[in-house]
């Protein structure tokens, strides 16, 4: 498909519409940090429940991403996105109405398959719409949307929580997600459908998942961006109350803070982004010294035990940011024709790891007390697993892009 780069006018209503839908969706993906003391007490939740839980939402993300990819390169994102999101309605109204972790579970797959487009939509349409010295940009400003959803995940929740109670907030949100699908039909650009569909325009999937810098990033989206995110939207609470001795409101305030931090940082690394690259430093460069940064961070925290809080979380999901270069980098890669089976592609790792890795953290921490171990000392070893994986992650990632 043939780029069609939009006045700066319509380009900056486009954006703006994309991230309310993107808003809510991060807003759903990290609300269980927040609810988590308040669910684990009300449905009697054991850590690997509390893991599922919150899976539960990249689990039904995740079984999406193939599809959505032929679904946005062929219809694109307007019809997309707004179709999805009907189906994000039910899901809310219906984890609003849970009775069982069963029926929270259920709801929770429904909400990450009706969000699921919620960012690959727009990328995909910013490949076509935006020139592609500021894809990083769109993308790093769309995790800054990213970040404000899980800002208003926290401490405006836990404020909330005694006026109206959890099961309201769901039904608000619902309401939120049906405006959101009015502006996009509204506001979105149609697709070029024949265009879209031209046999000579075709993208095989397989030539994605054949290519040698997607296969190298592999490893790096399943278990290390992956395990990231379940950090920042799930184990972080917990740490900070089971380890560090934080009450549910100090918890919740202080991943307000680490979420104020980290939509501060993506607007700043969106804004420079363009200008670092100018400058002859690749996303390549950035990311290959830029991790080993974060997983000291991670060690740090592993280390402190019950001394880590707040600070060092913020620091290690801070240093974390260099992981958001590889889905505009692997987009670039691609002729615009597999824009949306490149960026889904990877997608489908990110949340297959973030699925992966937030009930695998709670697995094996259950596991590590079974054995007789203690609550922060099962928490370090948790950790310490999943450092371990990043650390062989990033090593088989250098080694694939060693002549890079």
């Amino acid at each position: 498909m043939e780029k069609n780069i939009l006045p700066i006018k319509k380009a900056v209503l486009i954006f703006f519409v994309f991230a309310c839908g993107y808003f809510i969706s991060a807003l759903l993906r990290a609300i269980t940090a927040t609810l988590s003391p308040l669910l684990t007490s009300e449905f009697n939740l054991t850590a690997g429940d509390l893991g599922l839980l919150a899976g539960g939402y990249f689990l039904g993300f995740a079984s999406m991403q193939i599809p959505l990819g032929y679904l946005l390169d062929k219809y694109g994102p307007k019809k997309v996105v707004s179709s999805f999101l009907l189906i994000a309605i039910i899901g809310t109204v219906a984890f609003a109405l849970a009775q069982s972790f069963s029926g929270l579970l259920i709801s929770r797959i429904l909400i990450g398959v009706g969000v699921s487009a919620c960012l690959m939509g727009p990328l995909t349409g910013y490949r076509i719409w935006f020139a592609d010295e500021y894809q990083q940009r769109a993308n790093a400003w769309m995790l800054m949307v990213l970040s404000m959803g899980f800002v208003f995940s926290t401490l405006p929740v836990q404020l909330l929580l005694p006026v109206i109670g959890w099961r309201w907030i769901f039904g608000l949100i619902s309401i939120l997600i049906f405006l959101i699908i009015i502006l996009t039909y509204l506001f979105i650009p149609s697709w070029n459908i024949e265009n879209n569909t031209n046999k000579k325009n075709v993208g095989s999937l397989s030539v994605v998942w054949k290519n040698k810098f997607f296969r190298s990033t592999i490893p790096l989206g399943l278990f290390n961006y992956g395990g990231m995110v379940a950090i920042q939207t799930l184990w972080a609470g917990p740490w900070m109350v089971r380890v560090a001795g934080y009450s549910p409101l100090e918890s919740a305030t202080g991943l307000f803070w680490i979420n104020i931090t980290m939509l501060i940082a993506f607007f700043i690394f969106g804004y420079i982004l363009p200008k670092i690259t100018k400058l002859g430093f690749e996303s390549m460069q950035i990311m290959k010294f830029g991790l080993p940064v974060s997983y000291l961070s991670l060690l740090v925290i592993i280390i402190s035990g019950e001394n880590a809080g707040v600070i060092h979380f913020t620091l290690y999901i801070l240093t974390s940011i260099v992981l958001t270069l590889t889905q505009p980098a692997v987009a670039l890669s691609f002729p615009t024709i597999l824009a949306g089976k490149s960026l889904t592609s990877f997608n489908l790792l990110i949340f297959v790891g973030t699925f992966i890795m937030q009930w695998g953290i709670g697995l094996i921490i259950d596991l590590s007390q079974f054995l007789g171990k203690g609550e922060i000392q099962s928490f370090q070893i948790s950790f310490t697993v999943y450092l371990i994986i990043c650390i062989l992650s990033y090593l088989y990632f250098i080694m694939k892009n060693k002549n890079e």
